[in-house]
Parts: C-alpha cells; structure tokens; sequence
C-alpha cells in the first residue's frame, strides 16, 4: 500500500517528496448528483486532493441516528474522489466551524449540562459515540489501507476557542485507539495565543490566512521550525452575513497571494474550491459580543473558483494558471454545463396561517415558565410561546430576557411587534384590559452561533418573559421544527399580509426532467422557502442574496409544490423561479 509520511521539512509519498495541492469541498452542501462534476472540476484546475470536513449535526440529528445516505454519504463522496484519482483530506471535527450550524455540533447537546470542546466528561461521552460511528466509514479508505485519506485533522481552530491541551490529546488518541493510521494536524491562524492554545507536541501544526504567505509562515515556524509548511485554509474568498454587502475578493489579488505562497514550497488547501449551500436551516452566526448577533446567509459561495452552483469564475482560471508549473500533468476535460431553466412567475394561490395550523405542525407544552427549544427536544425552526395574562395592567413594556433570536409578537391574534436580539431595549408596549389578553410569542431560530466565545447558543427564550418588571408564568408551548409540512390545512383563494406569519403555496412543472433554478420573491420581507415541504432557504428582503439556489435533484418529473412563509409581509403572493443567481 502506498506510505504517506511527514518528514523534516516535506511530505512523502512513497518516499518520494510529495505535496499537497487541495482544495475543499464539503460534500454536504452539495447535492450527491453534483459530485462528479464539482470534483472533476478540481481536478482539471490543478489539484491532487480534496479537503473536506465532517458535519456531525448533519449525521445525527438526533441522539440514535446516524444517517450516510444521499448528501451525507461521506463514504461514496470519497470513494469518488479516489476513481478521480484525488487524495482526500478529512477533517472530522468534532467541531468544524465552517459558518455551519452550531460550527458542525449538534443541538441536542445543549439538552444537558456541559462544556463544550473540553474534556468535560459529558461532552467527551457524545464525542465517543460520534466517533464511534464514524471513524468505522474513515479507517478503509485510509491510504495506508488502499483509499485514499493523506490527512485528518485533530479538532478544528482550536486555539482560538480554548487551551485544554488534554482534550487535544484525547482526541488524538481516539482516532490512533480505533484505527487512525494515517498522519494528524492541528490548524490554527497565525496568532501566537492561537497556535499556542491549538497546537500539539508531535502533531503536524498547520496556519490558515488569505494573504502574506510569507509572514504568516514565520509565525508557524516559531512554533514548528521542522515540520513541512502547509496553509490548510488559504482563503481566496469570504462568507456573508443577512444585512451586510457581499464579500467579493479580486480574483487577480486572491491569485496572487496563491501564487506567492505556492512559491515558498508549502503545501495548500483552498479554502473553498467550491462552497456549496447551506440549505433549510443548516446557517451559522457569528457573535463577536453579546448584542452583535450576525447570521450567516444559506448561500455559501464565498467567492470561491466555482459559485454556489457550481460555474466556473474567473478565478478558477487564474488559480489554473498558478498551479500549472507545480501540478502534475493534466488533461481532464470538464463536464458538460448542468442545464438550468428558467421557470417564470409560480402563482402562490394556497394559504395557511402559521399560528392557527401550530397544533397540526408541532408538539405542546404546558409550562410554568418558557424554556429554549433544546430542552424541549427541538433543533431548528420556530417555536410559539401563548399565555393568558390578567387584567387590568397599566400600559407596560414587554420584555424577552436572553431572546434567541427573532420575535413577533401577538395580543390576542393581533401583532403589536418584532424583537431581535440585538435590539438595545424592547419598544413593544401592552396594555391589559380588565377582561386580559392571551400573548403569544413565535421566536425563530435563525442559526446557532458557530465561533467564538458565545458558541453555546440555546433558542428561543431562555431567561423569561417580563411585562415591566413582573414575570409572565404559565405558558402553552409549541415546537415547530418546520420540517414537514404535510399536515398544513392550506385554503384556496387571494391572502392579503395582516401581520400575522403565513404559509403560501403554489405549484409549478419541472417537466421530465427538472433543472437547476433560482428562487426569487421580489415584494417579500423575511421567513423560509420550502420546495416540496421540505425547508429549502430562509429569504429576507435585507439581502444580500437575492435568490435561492434550487438544485434539479431536489425536484421531481412533473408537478412540484413551492410553498413560502412569510413573516414581515409581501406585496404580492408570487414567486419567480428564475435561470439567474443573484447573491448581492
């Protein structure tokens, strides 16, 4: 079986020098039919690996499951890669960042009381279990046991969360204990206190950055003088966030930066060769500081060399140029162009109210005071607070203590307003007649917090309801995860927007054989698109994107349903499927 080792100063295959020109892919967010196109793509560029990570949530959404089919057959994406003739790097976690949900960790863990990324013995019992299941699908397709795996990675950007050294270690173990053969890395930026909380005696320490090569490897040799030099994320491109402008590198600078660091003789991964989609609710956040909440869009084109559904950008072809004098011969022809069409206006003519069908998309609480949905055992979506309140009360203001992340409110049926969690004070008032009022609160999650030091990030309303400075008690609860919309009792008819959330739905003809589209709702505000009752993208009218990818594998031959819940309002219940991405 071929050898893949780390020496002084180099990588070895075989004996022989070897280096690593990857690039990453994760083949969660993309469809498994789109594979082969997105890996022959990298490998006509000038690549020789593949870089991927492993999203855990993905693959156990709950506690007893784990799921390798479709997306998530992590198996069937490397063995694709291997009949390429590609290296695999796997970067298993268990926590992976990567804009994802929750940075790849599951929600039910916020169910218990634990740490995270330490050796808090309740968080390891998950991790093992995690492990336990995967690491069986990664220890055959090792190099060193005829696949194709070079590298796996120890954690992820570890340093820039924590510094527990014996966790690093454990989990160094527990790939080695059940079959890890193969050499691990550690990847950190190039900070000191990074590298020095993140890094790993005997252990292959990596840097990530966008630019300056040089200077970023000087800070890597201070704390690894021997060691052959790789960058495991250089990142030509960036991520974003609803409310801000879309990051767009230029491709001559990005490829420039590329080429210098190819000059020094390092090995690379680019970060990313291809983002993919981070569909239904699979978005992260970021949270710098509490009241600075920013989540991330479900496109993840992140500029990369091929866009969200997957075009070749003028980058590819600057970075094709930049491999060519260290890549090995190549003359993979590219695939054919996935078709796309252009579907027009898809007419919204079915309605149902969010609030009155919560009994037919969820389950009921009866609570003394709310509680996060996580202890309710939900993951993503909406959850709905109701409570009487008696009266009479003076006019007071309503306030959601720790509210995570977006509310709107109802007095008796009727909104009375939005909060966010980053909103500085509450500016919703209630007055309660003598009679009462029932007040309901539907909080959507709009992506668990995936970096830094607010990772742990509950939904829903965590700390009570006040109204002034009295607490709110006895609360009937629902948890709408929103992720089959079967049981919806839809009507016919035109809906005008009264303030209340609303579910439209339309169907549309894909023909015999669907293709590649664009979702877009000009004259709506905010919610979630679903493409046969399955949650496909969330929408807001902030942007920047604009439009919903809507892959062909996702639809079926003839007639499919495209349904929209709205929040904040539309203008007119019509949807444009379009052959054009828009994403700011």
């Amino acid at each position: 079986m071929p050898l893949f080792s780390v020496r002084p100063g180099r990588f070895e295959l075989d004996g022989k020098p070897f280096r690593i020109l990857a690039g990453a892919i994760h083949y969660f967010r993309v469809p498994r039919e789109y594979w082969s196109d997105r890996l022959i793509k990298l490998k006509a560029c000038g690549f020789n690996t593949v870089e991927t990570y492993v999203a855990w949530n993905a693959h156990m959404p709950d506690e007893n499951s784990f799921i390798t089919d479709g997306m998530l057959d992590i198996g069937a994406f490397l063995d694709t890669a291997a009949e390429l003739g590609l290296y695999a790097i796997v970067r298993p976690g268990p926590y992976i960042c990567s804009e994802w949900e929750f940075g790849g960790l599951p929600w039910w863990l916020l169910k218990e009381d634990m740490s995270l990324r330490c050796m808090d013995k309740a968080f390891i019992r998950r991790v093992d279990e995690y492990l336990d299941r995967l690491l069986p699908i990664l220890v055959p397709r090792q190099l060193s046991r005829g696949g194709n795996i070079l590298l796996m990675q120890v954690e992820n950007e570890y340093g820039s969360y924590g510094d527990d050294r014996d966790y690093l270690e454990y989990l160094r173990d527990a790939y080695q204990k059940r079959g890890i053969s193969i050499p691990l890395f550690t990847s950190d930026g190039d900070c000191d206190w990074m590298l020095t909380g993140g890094t790993l005696p005997g252990t292959l320490a990596t840097v990530n950055f966008g630019s300056d090569p040089e200077k970023r490897f000087e800070a890597l040799d201070r704390f690894q003088s021997t060691g052959p030099k790789m960058c495991s994320e250089y990142w030509n491109g960036w991520f974003d966030h609803w409310g801000e402008n879309h990051h767009a590198r230029d491709p001559k600078d990005s490829a420039e930066h590329f080429a210098r660091l190819l000059r020094t003789g390092a090995s690379v991964s680019v970060y990313m060769f291809h983002g993919g989609t981070n569909f239904g609710f699979m978005n992260g956040a970021n949270c710098p500081a509490p009241g600075n909440y920013q989540p991330t869009v479900n496109s993840y084109d992140d500029d990369a060399l091929l866009n969200e559904c997957g075009d070749i950008t003028p980058k590819y072809s600057l970075f094709q140029k930049a491999l060519k004098p260290y890549a090995a011969a190549n003359d993979t022809p590219l695939p054919a162009p996935i078709p796309r069409k252009a579907y027009g206006k898809v007419e919204l003519n079915e309605w149902a109210d969010l609030i009155d069908n919560a009994p037919a998309l969820g389950r009921s609480h009866a609570l003394a005071a709310p509680k996060p949905m996580e202890k309710l055992d939900q993951g993503c979506g909406f959850i709905l607070y109701s409570a009487f309140v008696r009266g009479p009360r003076e006019e007071n203001t309503l306030h959601i203590q720790d509210l995570h992340d977006r509310a709107h409110v109802f007095a008796d049926g009727r909104f009375v307003g939005t909060m966010y969690r980053n909103d500085e004070k509450s500016d919703i008032r209630i007055r309660v007649p003598e009679k009462g009022l029932y007040l309901s609160i539907l909080v959507e999650n709009m992506g668990r917090v995936n970096y830094g030091p607010y990772l742990s990030d509950p939904k829903g309303i965590t700390q009570g309801v006040r109204l002034g400075q009295q607490f709110l008690y006895g609360w009937e609860v629902f948890t709408l995860p929103m992720d089959d919309l079967s049981k919806l009792r839809f009507q016919s008819g035109p809906k005008s927007f009264d303030g209340r959330p609303v579910l439209l739905r339309g169907t549309f003809d894909a023909g015999d054989n669907p293709c590649d589209c664009f979702v877009s709702l000009p004259g709506f505000r905010k919610g979630v698109i679903f493409i046969n009752g399955k949650p496909l993208s969330r929408h807001w009218h902030i942007g920047p994107q604009r439009t919903a990818y809507l892959p062909a594998p996702f639809m079926r031959p003839g007639l499919n349903e495209l349904a929209v819940l709205e929040l904040d309002g539309f203008e007119k219940a019509e949807a444009v499927l379009t052959d054009e991405m828009d994403i700011g």
